[in-house]
């Protein structure tokens, strides 16, 4: 009477290379975000069939994913506190890690731990998209935001990235894509903004699984991180 998780092994395979073909077809990296299964062999299988790392949640899964032996991990989303800027430090010397920001406190919390290492920290952009949740706006105001993270020592500014978690509310398949589409199409005006400033935007990441679902790929962006499709 103990509950159980059942998986379909075959279902889970076809879905995971589905994930993978998706990127491939678009030519973009493929980092899916683990929050939905939180587990390291099935972490492990997505790098084997070609994802070029994982996404998390926060840092405490991003532990358990790097003493798996995953060693390219995405944290979406900010990471704050003494204890856990601490231990992100730790963690940075383990793996190659990347963290979202989305405000100034944040960015000098962050370079107050980092800014003595040799190997600076990779942050990304929160750009908020329409999903309402965290992120600083698109255009000026992560511009803004990038010239703090240019200040601050110890951080690499590498790219921004969106969630379209607000797809999961679309009333049709058409909204789904509309959204899918505002978001991609702010997120390219916004690194062509901080390009032409003048800073080098590597990655520009955008996922939510029922917007890659139905909807393509605009041209420009360069990774996806859908969590559900599994």
């Amino acid at each position: 009477d103990t509950p159980a998780l059942v998986v379909d092994i075959d279902l889970m395979e076809a879905n995971l290379k589905w994930g993978q073909e998706k990127a491939d077809r678009a030519g973009v990296k493929l980092r899916p975000h683990t929050k939905t299964h939180r587990t390291p062999a099935l972490a492990l299988r997505q790098v084997e069939l070609g994802a070029q790392g994982i996404t998390v949640a926060k840092l405490g899964e991003a532990e358990v994913m790097a003493a798996a032996g995953i060693d390219d991990i995405f944290i979406a989303n900010e990471v704050v506190g003494k204890r856990k800027l601490e231990r992100l430090w730790q963690l940075a010397r383990q793996a190659r890690l990347a963290v979202g920001v989305d405000h100034p406190a944040q960015v000098k919390a962050l370079s107050g731990a980092f800014a003595r290492e040799e190997k600076p920290l990779e942050v990304l952009i929160d750009v908020d998209t329409g999903d309402a949740r965290t992120g600083v706006q698109s255009g000026q105001p992560a511009l803004e935001l990038a010239q703090v993270i240019a200040e601050a020592p110890g951080l690499k500014l590498w790219g921004i990235y969106a969630h379209e978690g607000h797809s999961y509310g679309a009333q049709s398949v058409g909204q789904v894509k509309e959204i899918f589409r505002r978001s991609q199409e702010e997120m390219l005006a916004t690194a062509d903004l901080l390009r032409k400033a003048g800073f080098s935007i590597e990655e520009i990441s955008v996922g939510a699984t029922p917007a890659l679902l139905v909807a393509d790929l605009l041209p420009g962006i360069t990774e996806i991180r859908p969590g559900t499709y599994i």
